[in-house]
């Protein structure tokens, strides 16, 4: 198997959980992902599956567009999305 999948990657898991949950599901071991989202983050991550893993530096490397929701005038506890809202 080889090829990539775009994986919307949900809250509360790592980049490194989307690989091993893509692992078992396709049955392979060679799973790679192409940049880290962090815990909180959400978003698409691209995994390559067998040899298309040798793909990934040049994905890496090519231009990329970021897209972001911001809300101000919101305070939290934490100052994250997180926590409790202050003020």
């Amino acid at each position: 198997m080889s090829g990539f999948l775009n994986i919307d990657k949900p809250p509360d898991m790592t980049s490194f959980d989307v690989v091993r949950v893509v692992r078992r599901a396709a049955g392979i071991r060679r799973v790679g992902h192409a940049g880290t989202l962090d815990r909180p983050a959400t978003g698409v991550l691209p995994v390559a599956l067998g040899p298309s893993t040798r793909l990934i530096e040049a994905l890496m490397d090519a231009r990329k567009r970021y897209r972001a929701r911001i809300t101000l005038g919101v305070e939290t506890d934490t100052y994250d999305a997180a926590g409790e809202v202050q003020a």
